[in-house]
């Protein structure tokens, strides 16, 4: 067969419609950013802070109930020398003991930050992030129960602390979280990654 002049460019488009069909669109590379990209993992993710957030507060209401049990306020007892004791007290304040006599908003702020943690937890694509919302999350509703179901009187319940180190106020499982918490956030913003799990392209 003879071909013709025109045979070797409707060769060489074929082959461009190929290739055009072979590569993949800039939208599927992970680092582009698409919607679709991290929607992939957010299950994943969201399971790792339930995961998380649920063996934080139960741990932390395991605590405390072992601390009511075992431990008398006024009586501490040294567990590693002057490095930890055990020192049961009753919170009234938020951390420090601060702001004592307004447990009923520092309620209503905890209680906004876990509810806002739920809502963005949807768009979770990193395990960094899904681990410090979890923290968060846990140590947050661990405190907000004390605050409503403890003594006093709803919403005016004392949180139990019972850790005490030195040159620092006695705190819980939930402080601890919430702390652990808020440096894993300040590691992953400067580490670049976003909460879906892109990273920041900095110059």
């Amino acid at each position: 067969m003879q071909r013709t002049p025109g045979t070797p460019l409707n060769d060489n488009a074929s082959s461009h419609q190929v290739e055009d069909a072979d590569s993949p669109e800039p939208a599927d590379d992970p680092s582009a950013g698409s919607p679709s990209s991290p929607a992939g993992h957010s299950w994943k993710w969201t399971v790792v802070f339930g995961g998380v957030g649920l063996l934080i507060l139960i741990l932390d209401q395991v605590t405390k109930a072992i601390a009511l049990a075992h431990l008398t306020p006024g009586e501490p007892v040294d567990v590693i020398g002057s490095l930890l004791k055990f020192n049961l007290i009753r919170n009234s304040g938020a951390a420090f003991s601060l702001g004592a006599g307004y447990t009923p908003y520092i309620a209503a702020v905890q209680i906004t930050v876990a509810l806002g943690v739920v809502y963005l937890s949807r768009k979770l694509g990193s395990a960094g992030w899904a681990v410090a919302f979890g923290l968060l999350f846990g140590g947050a509703v661990g405190n907000i129960l004390d605050r409503i179901f403890r003594e006093p009187s709803p919403f005016h319940g004392h949180v139990v602390d019972f850790l005490q180190t030195p040159h620092w106020a006695i705190f819980n499982v939930a402080d601890m979280a919430v702390t652990s918490a808020a440096v894993l956030l300040v590691i992953q913003t400067l580490r670049g990654i976003r909460l879906d799990g892109t990273r920041e392209h900095r110059q």
